[in-house]
């Protein structure tokens, strides 16, 4: 019956098949496939709305096992019939993802194809283009895996549904299933949820922004979902809803779905109801469900989605331990009902934040974390980033790198490569620590912005410190020294050695300015504990992490895995330690609030440019936790999000980072480490390093100084004068209107440096006083430098 190779033919012709052949060949395949698609057509069942409304609960646990809440399925639906769903949504969904959908079969041929080729070629599948698609795919909750076979499925199942529904059931079972965000499955749900109203009462513009919310509520819902996606702000997604619902109402003109003069009504996004949460996630619970939702999603390898987490059947279970998220509770809230009152002071106690984390150096585990008075009503986690400064608590990962990587040596010349470097010794090593310090390149030369400016760095106060130690200048806070030890070890090797810790690269200023050193950079307070994490932890970098164990239906779907790495030697990270110690043990330390009655800690406080931030990060051997401060006006009311100065807050002058931060602080570690056993920090081997005399500062000389007081200067035209002065010489005349370098500072806790936070080297100066060693002047985050930090668990919206 099959004549191949063919009997009666010779050479290369017995080897061409037939007509015959081919013909039956093809008949027989297509045969087959007519054979499967009838088995398949006849097997796939058409899926029911309501039992997609069926999901879970999704139940998370506490680090001892026990419940914390069972949230969800956090599925909120209603089905209801297609009478009670306007023709302005459907029209509007139709123009928007399927003009052909009352004409057409119900599959989209060319689309089963682009995704089945994609599919083999294993890049990213697209998901069914017909509206009859994407209910089928909307209703199956058994597999959401984008498999060849469960392509074919929703092929034959849309096939089938076209042939026994009618189009008006098909659109009520998609807008049924449809997700919206915030918890809303389906039209009568999410009309509730962004509007208070029924389905049946929506208008066109209404209409339009729900079949926006189509494309991905999570890039589309104008409250913004960072702890998912750190691109996902409010400003950003406001502006991606903005733009789709204006172009699905000029689409539905396009096709006679809307009236221009209706259409010309709508200039402006309809009023939205805030996000409302569950009222079992009030408080910090709601804070805690979210920071294990980010890491859950962000960590997983199956490739679970925030919209599978949705359906429930999910248990999860957290690191957080009960008692320790009441006691950081309890700390954060005894200093507001003392310090803080909007009524009495609405001028300067409006918009006051406070954030703070606790994570196990051992571990990486987050153990509690304070992210807002309330999550059904502040919905921002401050305990993840915020875009608040971290100033002078950023000056260990500068210590870190100056003994690690060493400062740049330019006296052995260049053909010894620009890398030769000495490592410091933090002990021996002396620094200019004059007020108003011309900052200088590593080299020698003066270094200069872009406008050919200079730049001379302040101390708190205008103190003039005279040759001090890298020890000393991190007890007082003083901010000459650190800036200058950034310049010479050069600014990417003090990122580098940030990262190494623990901070996030999307954390941090692109700019290498000499205010990178002290800490114009905005990392969440998690990271910020888990990076001193590191220093107690001898050098091994842990990322910070939330849940250990997912089970999905018994099964279990993820299991932490701890992934230590050695980023610092131990005599590098025990180092830092010590100083640290001395910045809380020493009676003139800024971080002296802090002590803890027969306990070591190492900590160190930061406050910023302008009072706007303040901080206290401190650990002990078992236990590192970050505080912030803040006050940041990003209501909706507001048109910008703004952070405001703390001048007068809570009736202080100012608010530094060894006020409030350190006493919450202080208060919190007190009773979480009650009962914990005592233990010490590992005494720390020597630096194999150098006595570096950097800033201007020199060695002594067998000659004697005419001056014992002063260092003598690297060049003459430089030397301070005789007499200590604040006030600039000749050569150094300063008008804070004119020249950014300069300006007046003062406050307490070791000193805000002069200058423009935020504004990079072309910014206008800021005279107003500050304290702690916050942003230097002119440094700011550089030309176009915000870059607004993305969450713990990765990303960033970088606004460069």
């Amino acid at each position: 019956m099959i004549d191949y190779p063919r009997h009666d033919k010779y050479g290369w012709r017995r080897w061409v098949p037939s007509w015959k052949l081919v013909t039956g060949l093809f008949l027989g395949f297509l045969a087959s496939l007519m054979t499967a698609g009838t088995i398949a057509y006849a097997v796939v069942a058409i899926p029911n709305p309501a039992e997609a409304a069926k999901a879970q609960n999704n139940v998370y646990y506490w680090d001892d096992g026990t419940q914390m809440v069972a949230t969800g399925g956090e599925v909120n639906r209603q089905i209801i019939g297609i009478e009670k769903i306007p023709a302005h949504m459907q029209n509007a969904v139709i123009s928007a993802e399927n003009k052909t959908f009352r004409e057409d079969s119900g599959i989209d041929p060319m689309g089963i194809g682009r995704a089945v080729f994609n599919m083999a070629l294993g890049e990213e599948t697209q998901g069914g283009s017909t509206i009859t698609q994407q209910y089928v795919k909307n209703a199956r909750l058994d597999n959401q895996d984008q498999t060849l076979e469960r392509k074919f499925q929703e092929l034959f199942i849309s096939m089938k549904i076209d042939s026994k529904m009618e189009k008006s059931e098909i659109m009520e079972g998609y807008l049924n299933t449809s997700y919206y965000g915030r918890g809303a499955y389906g039209i009568q749900a999410a009309a509730r949820t962004y509007f208070d109203k029924d389905a049946a009462q929506l208008d066109a513009s209404q209409s339009a922004f729900l079949a926006a919310l189509l494309k991905g509520a999570t890039y589309y819902d104008p409250a913004g979902a960072t702890s998912i996606d750190p691109a996902a702000t409010r400003e950003a997604n406001t502006e991606r809803a903005r733009k789709r619902w204006s172009w699905i109402l000029d689409e539905m003109v396009k096709d006679g779905h809307l009236d221009v003069a209706e259409r010309q009504k709508y200039t402006e996004l309809p009023q939205l109801e805030k996000p409302r949460k569950n009222a079992q996630l009030s408080g910090q619970i709601g804070y805690l469900v979210d920071l294990a939702k980010a890491n859950f999603i962000n960590s997983n390898d199956q490739g679970i989605t925030a919209d599978d987490l949705t359906q429930g059947g999910y248990e999860i279970h957290t690191t957080f331990d009960k008692k320790k998220v009441q006691q950081l509770e309890k700390a954060v809230n005894k200093v507001r009902k003392e310090n803080i009152d909007p009524k009495k002071r609405p001028e300067t106690d409006t918009h006051v934040q406070f954030g703070g984390a606790s994570v196990e150096p051992q571990t990486g585990k987050i153990v509690a974390i304070y992210g807002g008075e309330d999550a059904t009503k502040h919905f921002t986690n401050n305990a993840d980033a915020t875009g608040a400064q971290v100033g002078s608590t950023f000056k260990p990962f500068v210590l870190a790198a100056a003994m690690r990587d060493g400062v740049r040596d330019p006296a052995l010349g260049p053909e010894q490569g620009p890398d030769t470097r000495t490592i410091v010794d933090p002990n021996k090593s002396r620094y200019s620590g004059k007020n108003k310090l011309k900052i200088k390149n590593y080299n020698g030369s003066v270094w200069r912005n872009e406008e050919g400016k200079e730049w001379l760095q302040t101390n708190d106060g205008q103190e003039n410190y005279g040759n001090i130690s890298l020890r000393e200048a991190m007890i007082h806070s003083a901010n000459s020294p650190y800036v200058q030890l950034g310049m010479d070890i050069g600014i990417p090797e003090v990122r580098q050695a940030a990262m190494d810790a623990g901070l996030l690269e999307s954390s941090l200023t692109k700019s290498n300015v000499p205010s990178f050193s002290l800490g114009i950079s905005e990392p969440s307070a998690i990271r910020m504990a888990g990076s001193y994490g590191t220093f107690a932890a001898e050098g091994k970098q842990r990322d910070p992490y939330s849940v250990k164990l997912v089970k999905h239906e018994g099964e279990t779907v993820y299991e932490h895995e701890d992934e230590a790495e050695q980023k610092f030697s131990k005599a590098v990270a025990n180092n830092v330690t010590d100083v640290l110690r001395d910045v809380v043990d020493d009676p003139e330390g800024t971080g002296r609030k802090a002590r803890l009655p027969n306990r070591q800690v190492a900590g160190k406080t930061g406050t910023t440019d302008g009072n706007k931030s303040a901080w206290f990060v401190g650990y002990t051997p078992q236990l590192s936790t970050a505080i912030d401060m803040y006050r940041l006006n990003d209501d909706e009311k507001a048109k910008k999000r703004e952070f405001l100065e703390m001048y007068g807050t809570g009736d202080r002058d100012t608010i530094h980072g060894s006020s409030f931060p350190s006493q919450i602080w202080q208060d919190y570690m007190s009773d979480a480490l009650k009962g914990a056993k005592v233990l010490e920090f590992p005494e720390p081997d020597p630096i194999e390093g150098e006595a570096v005399w950097g800033g201007g500062a020199v060695s002594p000389k067998p000659t004697p100084s005419s001056s014992p007081s002063e260092s003598p200067s690297a060049s003459p035209s430089e030397s301070p004068s005789s007499s200590p002065s604040t006030s600039p010489g000749p050569s150094e005349s300063c008008n804070p209107w004119e020249d950014w370098t300069c300006g007046v500072d003062g406050g307490a806790d070791g000193g805000t440096d002069q200058g423009g936070g935020n504004g990079g080297p072309t910014s206008s100066p800021s005279t107003s006083p500050g304290t702690d060693g916050g942003v230097d002047s002119g440094g700011g985050n550089g030309t176009g430098g915000n870059g607004n930090s993305g969450g713990i668990f990765g990303g960033s919206d970088g606004n460069s």
